[in-house]
């Protein structure tokens, strides 16, 4: 689809100049050192909206939305947004949207990995975000940490991450970020993105991802003692876990009490099974 696409609401009829045309009127050449690669395709910031499921009177936090294709999308289905947007050029071309959208839209200028994304919005708030690909996986991590604030997260990364995300045992991708994600989310890759849909095109293909927080962890465990064991399973992935879990203290006895062989390497365990590693581990300290 053409930039020239216009999104009306069907509410509100407004018509919006076309993404390059507020580009070029606020002087948004895409910075490497912020991780910008604006997406300008109005049927795919539509998809992106429509994976985040049901967006009419919902409360959406949306980090990097640079000139405002997805949060032009956004609106135009029907949610209340707060852009978080570190470039103040782009704060400033936000501007511009936010008077089309009286109410609807609010501007945060500031840094995405400082701010606390639960005083943004009320409760039950999503995220929804083409997110910046060098700060995307510790953002992500973050919202994990309070998953219980969010009744959805619906984000962009590199597809080799996304990979990684929904990976399952025994698998090359699996490792300790598709473990501490499926603990605590459903996530599933939607759909790809070709690097030629951006501007400046990136050097690898995008993937949405949608995470659907659980009821409760999928089994018992402290995340710090969770992450402690990942980080030394797969800090040795290749050898058997009597080996890599060492530095913990005595691997043999976690094993023995978890029920694993000591014979087992790391990407053969499922996420229950590095919960009660984890579980072992947290009445060993």
């Amino acid at each position: 689809m053409s930039d020239a696409t216009r999104i009306e609401p069907d509410h509100a009829g407004i018509d919006l100049p076309p993404l390059r045309e507020v580009i070029r009127a606020y002087g948004l050449d895409a910075r490497k050192s912020l991780g910008q690669n604006f997406l300008l395709d109005g049927n795919l910031t539509a998809r992106i909206a429509r994976s985040a499921g049901e967006l009419r009177d919902a409360d959406i936090i949306e980090i990097g939305p640079g000139p405002g294709g997805l949060t032009r999308a956004l609106l135009a289905a029907g949610a209340r947004v707060v852009a978080v947007e570190r470039d103040e050029r782009c704060v400033a071309a936000l501007a511009d949207l936010a008077a089309a959208y009286p109410g609807r839209l609010r501007i945060v200028s500031g840094d995405a990995l400082t701010l606390d994304f639960a005083a943004l919005a009320p409760a039950p708030r999503r995220i929804v975000a083409n997110l910046p690909y060098n700060i995307a996986t510790p953002l992500l991590l973050g919202w994990l940490r309070h998953i219980d604030e969010y009744a959805g997260l619906t984000l962009m990364f590199q597809k080799e991450v996304a990979e990684r995300l929904v990976a399952a045992p025994r698998s090359k991708s699996y490792g300790r970020l598709s473990i501490v994600t499926q603990w605590l989310t459903e996530p599933k890759a939607v759909f790809d993105i070709p690097p030629k849909a951006f501007v400046p095109a990136p050097k690898v293909t995008s993937t949405v991802v949608r995470f659907t927080p659980r009821p409760a962890p999928l089994a018992a465990a402290e995340m710090s003692a969770l992450e402690r064991v990942t980080a030394a399973a797969f800090g040795q992935r290749r050898k058997m876990l009597r080996q890599s879990l060492k530095s913990l203290g005595d691997a043999e006895g976690l094993l023995a009490e978890a029920g694993i062989p000591g014979t087992a390497r790391a990407e053969e365990l499922d996420v229950a099974a590095f919960c009660a590693l984890a579980r072992g581990l947290s009445r060993a300290d």
